[in-house]
């Protein structure tokens, strides 16, 4: 049996230990809820101030310039694209994800005229087949469904399929999608990929270039730190650039946005999936966060991630066996993401009791009870907290409180 000494050694001799010194954590509390929205790196406060009094509150509109806030995209597009296994100037930041996958989606069916279908799977986020249902209807395509294996995908690729679209992490259940594989077959096929990354960037090893990957989106919010609502990313491999349209021709993708020409003239690259003004303030936010990722080398932090993932799954074989708890996530760690869902009839309540013992997870519909391990400050002692406090709320029948039963607005 893992000993909780077992689990503090490990955190002794842990390389990323000292990252969790880097955030804002309410002391006591084991949050593992990063891959819905990410704790606040400690100087991001420091920054984002200097930001409001200073080049806000003095620059003003001289800080465009002054303080490069022109440039600010291509900055943050920079340290994004590293570590994703994407060149700079192949990856773009700004807009949400719902409105960079409309771009990426609309872009893809027009390098591929003449073919009817958007290929997805039913277990996909389901933003991301509304954003699909959008554009299918757009172009008179048809959207076809399968399920949510990597052999189904693959089953269905033939050449009436313009675009397959897939999230590389799932968003219940953490399987990793076998992006290299999936992408080769596709291109045998003739179709392009867009993949979403909103689960993978900053917490499992991605690698577009590598895998000949077309297109990608994905989140600022949650595994990178960028805070509630921060900007999205796109990638588009340069061998599309020339060709590649998307559909919201705004200012800022604008060959020469200043001139203010009466005709719209797409700039060259990457720049031309801009669209309107970049919301400065989060933007900055973001780029600040993505401090902590200086000096990291993605392969220690995936291992940690394994680590952690592969010592909750065993501690949940050993404590909560008598409780009637299913894993929905791949036990095979090559094949599952930084995080591990589990699942309960009772699993919204359960994680409220959690929560209000300062342990912080997610619960997704129908019985899915969600926790996302970050590896910059979630330690191995953590994990044995949590496992162990779900075990006493079970024993206890903690759960079972009219005020943990009742479903809240967001989940």
């Amino acid at each position: 049996m893992t000993t909780r000494q077992d689990c503090i050694t490990l955190d002794q001799q842990d390389p990323l230990a000292a990252c969790r010194d880097k955030f804002a954590l309410p002391a006591g509390e084991i949050y593992l809820d990063g891959n819905s929205l990410g704790a606040m790196p400690r100087h991001v406060v420091a920054r984002m101030q200097e930001v409001m009094e200073k080049e806000w509150g003095q620059g003003l509109i001289r800080s465009w310039n002054d303080a490069g806030w022109i440039d600010l995209p291509r900055r943050v597009a920079a340290k994004v694209a590293r570590l994703v296994g994407a060149a700079p100037n192949e990856l773009m930041v700004g807009d949400s994800t719902s409105v960079n996958l409309y771009k990426a989606l609309v872009a893809a069916v027009r390098l591929r005229p003449g073919r009817k279908v958007i290929l997805s799977e039913r277990g996909n986020f389901p933003t991301d087949l509304y954003i699909a249902q959008s554009v299918a209807e757009m172009f008179n395509l048809e959207i076809r469904y399968v399920d949510s294996t990597p052999e189904d995908v693959l089953a269905a690729l033939d050449d009436s399929v313009a675009v397959l679209m897939l999230t590389h992490v799932n968003y219940r259940s953490g399987r990793i999608y076998p992006m290299h594989e999936i992408t080769k077959r596709a291109h045998d096929a003739g179709v392009l990929v867009v993949w979403d990354l909103a689960h993978s960037a900053g917490a499992v090893e991605v690698a577009l270039n590598d895998a000949n990957v077309d297109m990608a989106v994905g989140c600022g919010y949650k595994y990178l730190n960028g805070g509630p609502g921060a900007p999205a990313f796109v990638f588009v491999a340069e061998r599309h650039h020339k060709e590649m349209r998307q559909p919201l021709s705004g200012w800022h993708g604008h060959a020469r946005p200043f001139a203010f020409t009466l005709g719209y003239e797409a700039a060259g690259g990457i720049e031309s999936m801009q669209c309107g003004t970049p919301p400065l303030l989060s933007m900055l936010a973001l780029e600040s966060a993505l401090q902590v990722f200086d000096g990291i080398e993605m392969r220690v932090l995936r291992a940690k991630s394994v680590a952690l993932t592969e010592l909750f799954i065993r501690l949940v074989d050993e404590k909560l066996a008598p409780y009637g708890f299913g894993l929905a996530s791949p036990r095979d760690a090559q094949v599952r993401g930084s995080q591990v869902s589990l699942t309960h009839e009772q699993g919204y309540a359960i994680v409220q009791a959690l929560i209000a013992r300062g342990i912080v997870g997610d619960f997704r519909m129908p019985d899915i009870l969600r926790f996302g391990f970050t590896p910059l400050y979630v330690g191995y002692a953590d994990v044995y907290d949590t496992v162990q406090a779900i075990a006493e709320i079970m024993h206890s029948g903690e759960w079972n409180q009219e005020k943990f039963i009742t479903k809240k607005a967001v989940t």
